[in-house]
């Protein structure tokens, strides 16, 4: 398995409605496409508390590729996506995204 681990740079004031999209919107639409997230976090203490750090599960990065273009060119998140930025403005400011493997004595696999 690999995971993805995204963290989201939100402008101020975004992070509530960049929760309400993934919650309302987003995680229906992974469902649906076959994407598998493995947690959700914002920052309790660090640098920025405007980060959403989240975590995606994968069988490969091949995998990556062909769901995660399904969900980019997804008719329905397109058109949902560009609702909220009309709607709240464009509310992440920068995103970073690294591909982990887990060692040999992770306790998530």
């Amino acid at each position: 398995m690999i995971y993805e681990m995204r963290v989201y740079s939100c402008v101020p004031g975004g992070m509530p409605a960049l929760l309400q999209r993934f919650e309302t919107t987003t995680l229906r639409i992974w469902q649906r496409i076959g994407l598998r997230p493995a947690g959700f976090f914002t920052t309790l203490v660090g640098t920025s508390n405007h980060d959403l750090t989240y975590f995606l599960a994968w069988e490969s990065l091949e995998e990556r590729e062909r769901l995660w273009t399904a969900f980019a060119t997804d008719p329905e998140w397109v058109s949902a996506r560009s609702a909220h930025q009309a709607e709240h403005g464009e509310v992440v400011a920068n995103i970073a995204s690294s591909f982990l493997a887990p060692t040999a004595f992770s306790t998530v696999r």
